[in-house]
């Protein structure tokens, strides 16, 4: 399919989609299930119940108990994880190449054949409800939350991937067994592979492992969320700083402009030479922390800015930003910048290729997102491309006043903020 990248593509005929890259220069094999539905395709009542799945696939399933998943993966040096996202669930394993067979049966066994035994439940809602409590203590990931759920209001994506403690503290075997055998079927799910494998030998072997699974729909398309440019302000006193988010729309991820839009990104606050940090950090001492950063998405996206600041410079602070808005709305950046953001992002880009495991998420990714595969040097090629007028473009459709919303959380002592202070 892809013979610069030795990358392969077969469906099987339950719907599932296996997809690989040969990479012979390594001795391991990094696979993983993708469902192509997450946190955002949930009903409210049932908030957090793929996050809550995710965790119930380790405790155990018909042939194994969640001690034996861990010892046999122990014994063959194997690493097992698994993230939920707003769009997807992942369950990944790496091992030698030797020891596929093994681990690609634990992973399936986990996927195909939970039990979600109640005791297991009632123990893992437990540690669910510390990981919620964990996240509400963290500043930074809080404010996101909160700006999140603020920016799009009412929507399934703006609910927390985790769920809330009244959610996830009535969620039933039933519901997670519902849940199970409504997402995770054939037409539901992408199997990528990277390392050292041959693609028909191992498509045989998931197909194995795999072809009694269901068909089942591809899920259905979701309405898109419509961004709200809300100002919150959380006041809590436990904290030191003021957290700050501030954000607008931006273009979902299959977007042609996304590529300036990374560019924006890097020029503004994407590392330690960008605008934000320059100005704000090393210049001012106004911040420890301060980053920009896209969420993009099937149909929508967010590019957020983040700093945490003392309440007496959180208000100037937010000033800073919108004066670095306003600069890339009103100037072309330099060619000489331009030329270094374009080379940070190809050497992240590329230096993130270099491990089996993100090329493996990468072509799930690619084909849930894109249905086509795109290698190094066509990337690379599209950010070439990028001039300073696509940027400055995009920077004018992305800084719009009326669009830009605030949050922020911490000890506010007085801190006001109005909308005609956000102007760029």
């Amino acid at each position: 399919m892809n013979a610069e990248r030795n990358l392969r593509r077969t469906e099987l005929p339950n719907g599932l989609i296996v997809l690989t890259e040969r990479m012979d220069h390594l001795r391991s094999v990094a696979m993983g299930v993708w469902t192509k539905s997450g946190s955002r395709c949930e009903a409210a009542e049932v908030n957090g119940i793929s996050h809550f799945v995710e965790h119930m696939l380790f405790k155990g399933t018909k042939s194994r108990s969640a001690q034996r998943i861990a010892r046999e993966m122990d014994s063959i040096g194997g690493n097992l994880d698994a993230f939920t996202s707003k769009e997807t669930i992942c369950f990944n394993v790496k091992s030698l190449s030797d020891h596929v067979p093994i681990a690609l049966d634990v992973l399936a066994d986990m996927v195909l054949n939970p039990t979600f035994a109640a005791p297991d439940i009632e123990r893992e809602r437990g540690v669910i409800l510390e990981e919620i409590k964990i996240d509400e203590d963290n500043p930074d990931v809080l404010v996101h939350e909160l700006f999140t759920q603020s920016f799009w209001k009412g929507h399934p994506l703006g609910k927390p991937i985790l769920g809330t403690t009244e959610t996830v503290g009535r969620l039933s075997q039933q519901e997670l067994f519902g849940y199970h055998g409504d997402r995770f079927h054939g037409g539901n799910l992408v199997f990528s592979a990277a390392g050292s494998l041959d693609h028909d030998r191992f498509v045989e072997a998931v197909a194995e492992k795999f072809s009694a699974l269901a068909s089942g729909p591809a899920p259905s398309e979701l309405s898109a969320p419509e961004p709200s440019a809300r100002i919150i302000l959380r006041n809590k006193k436990a904290l030191e700083q003021v957290q700050i988010c501030l954000g607008v729309p931006a273009p979902r991820i299959t977007d042609e402009s996304r590529y300036a839009t990374s560019i924006l990104n890097t020029v503004l606050g994407g590392g330690m030479s960008s605008r934000l940090f320059q100005n704000i950090r090393e210049e001012r001492g106004l911040a420890y922390s301060v980053y920009s950063d896209m969420s993009p998405y099937r149909d929508t996206g967010n590019f957020c800015v983040y700093a945490g600041t003392s309440a007496a410079n959180a208000l100037e602070v937010v000033d800073l930003i919108l004066v670095e808005f306003r600069k890339l709305k009103q100037e072309p950046i330099g060619e000489e910048e331009l030329t270094r953001a374009k080379d940070q992002l190809k050497g992240n880009i590329l230096l993130g290729l270099e491990s089996s495991n993100a090329r493996m998420a990468n072509l799930a990714r690619q084909e849930m997102y894109f249905r086509q595969f795109f290698s190094a040097d066509e990337i690379i090629a599209r950010i070439e491309e990028v001039t300073a007028g696509e940027v400055q473009a995009m920077a004018q459709r992305l800084f719009v006043p009326e669009n830009i919303a605030v949050t922020l959380l911490g000890r506010l002592d007085g801190v006001k903020l109005s909308r005609s202070r956000l102007v760029c």
